[in-house]
């Protein structure tokens, strides 16, 4: 693909994110990104087959997104327990975010189309985030900063936490008040004795 084609093609999930951020995903038909990037049916086509195929691509773009945003706010000298709390810092920004996310029709995609383990973006980046997780955990550890006796089930804990988080914010709603007790209470758990 030439560059002009990159552009274009960046265009549409770009426009087709907002598509699915206000719509959902099993509302979004191809007519939609079509009238949303104001491009011919055919023009779209060129570039996708399906409101499938372009939703996944706007997941990985996300993504993508999230962790050169991420990258770049880790401060040099940070610790494992500063990145961790920089992680969770990230996390309550998301999570006190407008209606203007993709967490429904997230939801909504996977309730509609059975995707292979393997294939399984939400599961992979979940489990990307333990590992991680788990890591800087370990690490913090090893330093004496912070105090765990089983990483990867606190890894996995924090993330069960976010997610639900993730789904109350949606549904019920949550306050600010409400998120920072939670993760107060995560980092309550692992912070060292002195």
């Amino acid at each position: 693909m030439g560059d002009k084609s990159l552009q274009k093609r960046q265009y549409i999930l770009e426009t087709a994110r907002e598509v699915f951020m206000e719509k959902g995903y099993k509302d979004v038909t191809m007519k939609d990104i079509v009238d949303a990037c104001e491009i011919s049916r055919g023009g779209l086509y060129l570039y996708f087959n399906s409101t499938k195929e372009i939703f996944q691509d706007v997941l990985k773009m996300e993504q993508q997104e999230t962790d050169d945003v991420f990258a770049s706010t880790i401060p040099k000298n940070a610790t494992a327990a500063d990145i961790l709390a920089l992680f969770l810092k990230e996390q309550k920004k998301e999570l006190l975010k407008s209606k203007k996310t993709l967490t429904i029709a997230i939801y909504e995609f996977y309730f509609q189309n059975k995707v292979p383990k393997k294939e399984h973006l939400i599961r992979q980046q979940f489990e990307g985030a333990v590992k991680i997780i788990e890591q800087l955990i370990a690490d913090g550890v090893a330093s004496g900063e912070l105090y765990c006796e089983d990483c990867l089930q606190t890894a996995r804990n924090i993330m069960f936490v976010i997610e639900g988080l993730k789904i109350s914010a949606q549904t019920m709603g949550i306050t600010e008040e409400m998120v920072n007790r939670e993760l107060l209470y995560i980092m309550s758990g692992l912070v060292a004795d002195e």
